[in-house]
């Protein structure tokens, strides 16, 4: 994929994800969403679990499940169906994901001009520390303008 079409993509990404960003601060009911929607709605786990078609037992183990982190995706959308509740499940970047990629590109420009340098400084060649700056400056473009799936190997 050409850069300019990977740099597309990856800011219509960073957009999509960004209505998302304010429910990463939020936590989640230490019981689950399950039980503490259940229990707004007035429902006891006997009504949830005949509405379900499940036994109690298997509604209660599903809803601990959900509160440590242990259920399925698949599970958890049919029972939040079951409370009239859709999921929502995205993945929110800690950080803008155009700076992860343009980190990564000078770090491996930096190893790089890193290693060049070594070498040209054992020949007593080394280059001053602003051509050394330009050098990395230059390869990080030249690593943005090529294969992204370079950047990971």
């Amino acid at each position: 994929m050409s850069p300019e079409l990977n740099q597309l993509r990856l800011e219509q990404v960073q957009s999509t994800l960004s209505g998302y960003a304010d429910l990463v601060k939020r936590q989640p009911p230490s019981r689950g969403w399950l039980k503490l929607i259940r229990e707004a709605m007035g429902r006891t786990e006997r009504q949830q679990a005949q509405r379900l078609g499940v036994s109690g037992a298997t509604l209660h183990k599903s809803e601990q499940s959900e509160a440590d982190d242990r259920i399925s995706l698949g599970q958890l959308r049919k029972l939040a169906d079951g409370l009239d509740c859709e999921l929502v499940y995205a993945l929110v970047p800690r950080r803008p994901l155009t700076d992860v990629v343009q980190e990564r590109a000078r770090t491996i420009a930096m190893e790089e001009v890193a290693s060049v340098a070594h070498t040209m400084g054992l020949e007593d060649q080394r280059p001053g520390a602003e051509r050394l700056r330009k050098q990395v400056d230059r390869r990080t473009e030249e690593l943005l303008r090529g294969r992204w799936s370079d950047l990971w190997r």
